[in-house]
């Protein structure tokens, strides 16, 4: 199993709205980064992520599954585009900001640390188990 990281606005996309999709989960469309693409089409069912509230909350607040490998984007017609289907598993008791992420040596090689514009992002073995360990997991 590999982890990763997806990060949202919660203003466009939230937990909540996440939780809501049930079992069905829901397209992580609309990336249009080619890294972050190229992540997804890396990813198998079953991985693991965490869902991330950018902006104004920076945290952690959720797991989430990947329920279908990466197939084409429905928001588009353009064929580089494509995104893989996640189902929220569970919230996380406490939510883990990017400050108490950063203030962690044992993190501070993390992708979320360094370059933490990236929509969706690679999580080491490592960083999964401190992260979740943070979050009361």
């Amino acid at each position: 199993m590999s982890y990763w990281l997806f990060k949202s606005e919660p203003s466009t996309w939230s937990w909540e709205n996440q939780v809501a999709k049930g079992a069905e989960g829901e397209e992580w469309d609309g990336v249009r980064n080619y890294q972050a693409r190229n992540f997804m089409r890396e990813m198998k069912l079953g991985d693991r992520g965490f869902f991330y509230h950018s902006q104004s909350e920076k945290a952690v607040v959720g797991i989430v599954e990947v329920i279908a490998e990466a197939h084409p984007d429905s928001t588009t017609d353009d064929s580089r585009w494509e995104c893989v289907d996640i189902r929220a598993v569970e919230p996380m008791p406490r939510p883990v900001t990017l400050d108490a992420i950063k203030a962690r040596e044992d993190l501070a090689d993390m992708v979320l640390v360094k370059n933490s514009r990236l929509s969706v992002q690679p999580v080491t073995e490592t960083e999964w188990a401190a992260i979740c360990a943070m979050g009361g997991l």
